[in-house]
């Protein structure tokens, strides 16, 4: 696989999670089967699924430093469940692994490299919302996540949920849903380029939390040795879906369509429980919005 580089990586642990249940038995497979490559697939002329198709490559956005979902590994790819998510769209465009350029993708580029055709589509635990949907478009959501507290262990400040972090400092990433939900409790607010960059922050006390999707704190948590712990209080729905072209309906609907079938056939399951399923329970799969 190519892989594209354009930031720096935050160096961070293997993914786990602090305090949460270990992932159900469900007898899904968890080999490298669940994205297997659709060889014989035919597209309408003009749409995006005939011009990757042809070209037999794409260019995917995803998370290099999130735990679970979407970080780089010794050798420089990038693994977790976004990323499986993503192999799977590709496989049904009849592409292969090989054919995936992985382009690290942070909060606050997503929409821009989607505009500027930087990438194809995003899968990195982006949250859908009506903002985002004035400039791009969105399939899913394939999986449901909610903003969480991190803190570090034990719990020093007493901290049960986000009305407890009013007038106290708080670090989160710039340009995520996180950063605009926790301004609604707090102005003391440190925002960096990605969340792992929070962490030495929550460990000198300079801020009491960090906050974001609880699906990535938990991984954060795990990887620091024991150092922090999450709250387990989520406040808000993040349904996590697929950013791609605005009005690009016929991608979108291709996309949607692909997800529900990996829903139902297994593959889904599969991708979840070889990543972020190793240290979290199954959950249901979501509802896709066919808006």
């Amino acid at each position: 696989m190519r892989l594209h580089k354009s930031l720096m990586i935050s160096a961070l642990a293997t993914a786990g999670v602090l305090g949460l249940v270990g992932c159900t038995d469900s007898g899904a497979p968890t080999d490298d089967s669940a994205a297997p490559t659709q060889e014989a697939v035919e597209f309408e002329a003009g749409t995006t699924m005939a011009r990757l198709n042809e070209a037999g490559a794409v260019t995917i956005g995803t998370k290099f430093d999130q735990p679970l979902f979407g970080q780089v590994d010794a050798n420089g790819e990038p693994q977790g469940f976004d990323v499986e998510i993503a192999k799977i769209i590709a496989s049904e465009l009849g592409i292969p692994e090989s054919g995936i350029t992985w382009t690290e993708t942070v909060s606050a580029n997503r929409e821009p490299f989607i505009q500027s055709g930087e990438v194809d589509f995003v899968v990195a635990t982006y949250t859908i919302n009506d903002k985002r949907k004035e400039v791009i478009s969105f399939a899913g959501p394939y999986y449901n996540a909610g903003q969480d507290i991190l803190v570090l262990a034990g719990n020093p400040e007493g901290i049960e949920g986000p009305e407890d972090l009013a007038g106290k400092p708080v670090c989160t990433v710039a340009g995520s849903t996180s950063e605009a939900n926790i301004a609604e409790y707090t102005d003391q607010i440190t925002s960096l380029a990605g969340y792992a960059d929070c962490l030495p922050l929550v460990s000198s006390g300079q801020v009491v939390a960090l906050t974001t999707d609880n699906v990535i704190l938990a991984g954060l948590a795990d990887g620091s040795g024991g150092e922090f712990e999450v709250i387990g209080n989520p406040f808000t729905e993040e349904p996590y879906g697929i950013g791609l072209a605005l009005d690009d309906t016929d991608f979108r609907m291709f996309i949607n369509d692909v997800l529900e079938e990996a829903f139902e056939d297994g593959r889904w399951e599969a991708a979840w429980e070889k990543t972020a399923g190793t240290v979290l329970p199954l959950p249901e799969p979501p509802t896709i919005d066919r808006y």
